[in-house]
């Protein structure tokens, strides 16, 4: 799959108001300021289409980019981000749990992971609210080139673990700054679009 068109179609704080196509949606989840910006913009070949910040839990919102004109990736608000009030977060987990749950369109997620650091409870709570949801997921570990080559079979040993994965259970490998896993990432993007 390439993607040869990528156009933000706008932000969504509720179920009612996302938008009302039948197109198919792969959502990105993950902990705060793991990279899905970063990862959406590498995909679509956009630098700015999905803005990325420095500061951790900017995302409070439900974001659709439109792809290929044929598809949405959606972008969910991060989790488990410390400064933001309790309240808020319950506010983002009940949006989240709702799209996840019950949305219609929704053929797979992404989940990303930092490669650098073991799964926290947030990571291993959204794993298992996804299998529990019977939802298709692609396990993505992001900013691979902060970890040498030799250290990131260690690194997703450590990840498998903590996340009770099987063998056969593939994690992506992903950087944005040199772009290590696009293609193989697109890959698995169009196998869930054609379930």
């Amino acid at each position: 799959m390439r993607i040869k068109n990528a156009e933000f179609k706008g932000v969504f704080v509720d179920m009612k108001s996302l938008p009302a196509e039948e197109l198919a949606e792969i959502a990105l989840v993950g902990r705060s300021n793991v990279g899905k910006s970063s990862l959406i913009n590498k995909l679509a070949n956009h630098r700015h289409l999905a803005k990325s910040s420095s500061t951790p839990g900017k995302t409070r919102t439900i974001n659709y980019y439109l792809i290929n004109n044929e598809w949405y990736m959606v972008d969910l608000p991060g989790y488990g981000y410390a400064r933001v009030s309790k309240a808020e977060q319950q506010k983002w987990g009940k949006m989240i749990e709702n799209y996840l749950s019950k949305r219609e369109q929704l053929r797979g997620v992404i989940q990303l992971l930092d490669i650098r650091h073991e799964p926290n409870d947030n990571d291993v709570m959204m794993q298992e609210w996804l299998l529990h949801c019977e939802v298709p997921v692609l396990m993505v570990a992001t900013k691979a080139d902060k970890v040498s080559r030799g250290a990131r079979p260690k690194h997703i040993n450590a990840i498998r673990r903590k996340l009770n994965l099987a063998k056969q259970d593939a994690i992506l490998v992903f950087s944005a700054e040199t772009g290590e896993g696009s293609e193989e990432i697109l890959a698995a993007i169009a196998e869930l679009l054609e379930k």
